[in-house]
């Protein structure tokens, strides 16, 4: 399998399992519904989690164009294959999020607010705050890529490694997703921000795409000055 097919298989997976735990806790007439937070954080988690184990071996499972950036910025990967890894990732999290809208298909006429619609989708501040929201943001996904440098770099933690870095995602997301949504990750947000604008999805409204940089350029600040840091002090 090719690094391109292992990124964008693996990316789609993600967001076909994280998004699906939004849309399951908060769709009407789903299951699932008024799960809460701590599910949708537990959802992200063992989403990142899964394809890490399926596809580390073949492409590292970056799943995540800030941390492709940010391991080009400091040597560990070559800036040739960066382009190859992020198309790769926004087209599989586009078609993960298409396989979202298909898995509650029926649910989105029951669900009248158009904000939770696009909450399934992608991120939405709690308090729609210009700086504080890039900050937030920047916070989580240096924490988020820090410590996945960290833990790769441990060759004790061997197999280990995916499950550890799935704790992290989640403990991110009930410490500090409160704010933004914890993107932390360009593609998982702007491709399924697009489906969103593309798909008929049934009673929808804006996409926010006013708020749509923040999601994109934060994680790559944070993760580049994470992968700074990580270099400075362990390289």
């Amino acid at each position: 399998m090719s690094h391109f097919m292992a990124e964008f298989l693996g990316t789609a997976l993600l967001i076909l399992i994280g998004d699906s735990t939004i849309a399951n806790v908060c769709l009407k007439k789903s299951k699932a519904f008024g799960g809460g937070w701590n599910v949708i954080a537990l959802g992200w988690g063992f989403g990142l989690m899964i394809p890490i184990f399926i596809f580390g071996g073949i492409s590292g499972a970056h799943l995540n164009p800030a941390l492709t950036i940010s391991l080009a910025v400091i040597g560990l990967f070559p800036w040739a294959e960066v382009p190859t890894y992020i198309v790769a990732q926004f087209l599989g999290a586009f078609v993960g999020a298409v396989l979202v809208w298909l898995e509650f298909l029926p649910h989105w006429a029951e669900t009248e607010d158009k904000t939770t619609k696009l909450s399934v989708f992608c991120t939405q501040p709690a308090i729609r705050n210009t700086v504080a929201n890039f900050i937030s943001e920047i916070i989580a996904t240096f924490i988020l890529v820090f410590t996945v440098l960290a833990i790769m770099g441990n060759e004790a933690l061997g197999n280990f490694a995916p499950m550890l870095i799935g704790f992290v995602l989640m403990a991110i997301g009930m410490a500090m997703g409160g704010t933004t949504g914890y993107a932390i990750n360009p593609a998982r947000d702007l491709a399924p921000r697009i489906a969103h604008l593309v798909l008929p999805i049934a009673g929808k409204g804006d996409s926010d795409f006013g708020y749509a940089w923040i999601p994109v350029v934060a994680p790559i600040v944070g993760a580049i000055i994470a992968a700074l840091t990580y270099n400075t002090v362990f390289i």
